[in-house]
C-alpha cells in the first residue's frame, strides 16, 4: 500500500500544472496541519505532536499536544488540545492565561489573531502585547466583532471564514487591532481554510479539497478582485504559504512543497 501511495505521489508531482512546480517535501509522517511564516515551517501530526523543519529534517517542538500551530512576525504560537494558548520562548512553550482558543494566526504585522474555542468570537492581540509576552500571564485580547471558524492575517488585513462558510476580509491595525468593517468576499466552492502570506498572497481551500489563489491583491485593493484555480492532482486537506513556497497537505497525508 505504501508503494502504491508513493507511486501516486510521483505521478501527482509530474502532473501538476505548469504554473506550479511541486515536489515531495521532507516527509512528516501522518501530517495534519502545516504553517509557514518568517522563513520558518512548523507542522502537526495526527497525534497532535508539533514539529519544526530545519534543512531536510523535522524536529520535535516538545511534549505539549497541539491542535493548531502558527508562525509569523508575531512569533511561534500554538493552541493545545485543551484550548490553551502558548508562545514559544527560548526553546520552550510558555502558557498564556485567559480566553481559550480554537485557532491562532501569527501572520499579520506583529499582531496575533484568534478564534475562540467555542467558535463564538474572534480576537486580536496587539503587536506590542504579543511581543512583550515572555512569561505566564494573562493576554489582553481585543474583539474583532464577528464569529469565525478560521482566520488568517497578512500585511493588508485579516481574512476569515464564518460558521456558515462565508468569506470575509477586514483591515486591521497591528498596534491597535482597530480597522474598518468586515467585507464579505465572493468565493468559489465551500470555503474550509483561508491562508495568507506575509506578502499579501491569499489561498483558499474548499471542503472538496480544491485550491484557489486570490488575484489582484495590493495595498490599493487588499481584498483582491477574483479567484484562479491552483491545479492539484490530489485532494488537499491543509495548506500554507510563505516566501514563494506553497506547502500543501494531501488527503493521503503527503506533504508537498510547490513553487510558482
Amino acid at each position: 500500500m505504501k508503494a502504491v501511495a508513493t507511486f501516486l505521489l510521483v505521478i501527482c508531482c509530474i502532473a501538476i500544472s505548469h504554473a506550479w512546480s511541486c515536489k515531495e517535501a521532507p516527509r512528516l509522517y501522518n501530517v495534519e496541519q502545516i504553517d509557514a511564516g518568517n522563513g520558518m515551517v512548523v507542522g502537526r501530526d495526527r497525534y497532535n505532536r508539533g514539529y519544526f523543519l530545519a534543512r531536510n529534517s523535522w524536529y520535535s517542538l516538545g511534549s505539549t499536544y497541539f491542535k493548531h500551530l502558527t508562525v509569523g512576525p508575531a512569533g511561534l504560537w500554538g493552541v493545545s488540545t485543551t484550548s490553551k494558548v502558548y508562545k514559544y520562548i527560548a526553546g520552550n512553550f510558555v502558557q498564556a492565561n485567559g480566553i481559550t482558543m480554537h485557532q491562532v494566526d501569527a501572520g499579520g504585522n506583529g499582531q496575533l489573531a484568534a478564534v475562540s474555542s467555542s467558535l463564538s468570537a474572534t480576537y486580536c492581540l496587539r503587536s506590542s502585547y504579543a511581543q512583550r509576552f515572555k512569561a505566564t500571564s494573562t493576554l489582553s485580547w481585543s474583539s474583532l466583532s464577528i464569529r469565525m471558524k478560521y482566520i488568517s492575517c497578512n500585511q493588508y488585513g485579516c481574512w476569515g471564514i464564518d460558521s456558515s462558510s462565508r468569506l470575509y476580509f477586514r483591515q486591521v491595525s497591528p498596534t491597535t487591532c482597530s480597522g474598518g468593517s468586515w467585507r464579505q468576499i465572493s468565493h468559489v466552492g465551500t470555503p474550509k481554510i483561508i491562508e495568507t502570506g506575509s506578502d499579501g498572497t491569499v489561498f483558499l481551500l474548499t471542503t472538496s479539497g480544491k485550491v484557489y489563489q486570490r488575484n489582484g491583491v495590493s495595498s490599493g485593493c487588499p481584498y483582491g478582485t477574483s479567484w484562479s484555480t491552483v491545479s492539484m492532482c490530489m485532494p488537499i486537506s491543509h495548506l500554507s504559504y510563505d516566501l514563494g513556497n506553497l506547502w500543501v497537505v494531501t488527503n493521503a497525508k503527503f506533504l508537498l512543497q510547490c513553487t510558482h
